[in-house]
């Protein structure tokens, strides 16, 4: 089927061209007459091809335009906050993605997903085919309420609205507390896409010089003076692209300020079970009272379960359950949520996440010595996470660093993307998990020593 999709895209094949016989396409692809007649027979339901009695299959209908988008070269396109996540969500099987922002699926519960799975087949009917609830599975609200508590926050079940991811639940925060034109805080640098939704909702972005401790407290209490933000959106735990970790001092300066300047912080908290040991949480500090926690499971469970969280005062998730009804008519799917639960009830789940964080201590380790033999310095080692924030040798630019990659079916994160002032034109973000290091390692070490990237 792909074959034939690509031809025809290709203008190898064209209207009222014959398709091969299926004893002779069988012949040629290797398999067997079945697997063909199969495959003709989804490209004549999608309209591709129409069949002639006693005469065979011919291509139908008009040749779709060309896609100029997919052929010509994407290294043209500009680097902005939605170029990393193009490329690594497009990009071919075979390319290598150290800028992306997951994990691989080795690297994933797949054991304790197929068990859910495989549970979830013996579930009644109306789990399958019903609307979930209003707030989502209170199973999972209830799991996700013994955690928050294990942790020194208390909540209710009600106190929860179960998402279809965590960036739906920034965009259902930000239509509840913004309006256009409403200023937003945001580390500097931040995760990229954090900018494109905050800009689709046409609000002003001011960034905050991030340190190895959290923000830079000084540049955020003037931050708070002169722009009156309405919101802070941050990662306490092992920051995004920078991989730090918030300490208490600066934690408490940022709610006594938060309190002082009427802001509402959000606090995403995805990366919390990649910690060795829990760190501060601003949300635990402030009780939910001005602090929103925001989650969801796709770097830990499933990228392809798509689910998340909101932890919030009481009256700001009996609104935000009315924006999510009307936007989304409810929350997740109540099988992605039941699968979700599934997993993290699994005592095998556990034991995964103590030996994903020890493999992924490892691969930090040899990863930085890896870029610091070809001259790519760290700044700092994190506790925990897959990501390490480092900066090139200098006089490189790791924008042009990552379109020359490209080319070579690499997807790397420059630092720019992640920056609201652009003032990290030499930084690159890499996930440890996603390096492949002996062809990285040569592709990187040839483009370095180009000048066409300084």
């Amino acid at each position: 089927m792909t074959a034939i999709h690509q031809r025809i895209a290709s203008r190898s094949l064209v209207k009222g061209d014959k398709l091969p016989s299926i004893r002779a396409l069988a012949d040629t692809l290797g398999v067997s007459p079945s697997t063909v007649v199969e495959a003709y027979d989804r490209l004549v339901h999608e309209g591709v091809i129409r069949a002639r009695a006693g005469s065979g299959f011919y291509v139908a209908g008009a040749t779709a335009p060309l896609a100029l988008a997919e052929i010509e070269p994407r290294l043209d396109r500009n680097i902005d906050p939605f170029w990393v996540s193009r490329q690594s969500l497009d990009s071919t099987p075979e390319a290598i993605r150290p800028g992306c922002g997951w994990l691989p699926p080795d690297w994933m519960p797949v054991d304790e997903l197929r068990r859910a799975i495989r549970r979830l087949g013996r579930e009644g009917d109306a789990l399958l085919v019903d609307y979930g609830s209003s707030r989502g599975s209170p199973e999972l609200r209830r799991v996700l309420a013994r955690q928050f508590v294990a942790e020194g926050l208390e909540v209710a079940t009600s106190q929860i609205l179960l998402t279809s991811s965590g960036t739906q639940a920034i965009d259902l925060i930000c239509r509840l507390l913004l309006q256009p034109g409403d200023t937003v805080l945001v580390d500097d640098p931040c995760y990229f896409n954090f900018q494109a939704l905050l800009r689709a909702h046409r609000v002003k972005i001011v960034g905050v010089p991030f340190t190895p401790i959290g923000p830079d407290i000084d540049a955020f209490e003037r931050a708070l003076v002169q722009h009156h933000p309405r919101l802070y959106l941050t990662n306490s735990a092992l920051h995004n692209p920078t991989g730090a970790t918030l300490s208490p001092q600066v934690a408490h300066r940022v709610l006594i300020a938060a309190a002082a300047h009427d802001l509402t912080i959000v606090e995403d908290d995805i990366f919390a079970d990649f910690e060795p040991e829990a760190s501060v949480r601003l949300a635990v500090l402030d009780g939910l009272n001005r602090v929103i926690r925001i989650g969801s499971f796709s770097k830990t469970i499933s990228a392809s379960i798509r689910c998340g969280y909101i932890a919030a005062r009481q009256d700001w998730i009996d609104r935000l359950v009315d924006l999510q009804i009307a936007t989304n008519f409810g929350g997740p799917s109540p099988m992605a949520a039941a699968l979700v639960a599934g997993v993290l009830g699994d005592s095998g789940y556990r034991k995964h996440l103590e030996a994903q964080r020890r493999r992924l201590s490892r691969a930090r380790q040899q990863v930085a010595a890896q870029l610091a033999e070809i001259g790519i310095r760290l700044w700092l080692m994190p506790r925990g996470g897959f990501y390490l924030w480092s900066q090139l040798p200098e006089g490189q630019d790791a924008s042009k660093l990552a379109q020359a990659a490209l080319a070579e079916n690499i997807v790397l994160a420059p630092g720019n993307v992640f920056s609201i002032s652009q003032c990290v034109p030499d930084f690159m973000r890499f996930n440890v998990a996603q390096i492949e290091w002996p062809r990285t390692r040569a592709v990187l070490e040839r483009l370095l020593s180009e000048n066409v990237i300084r």
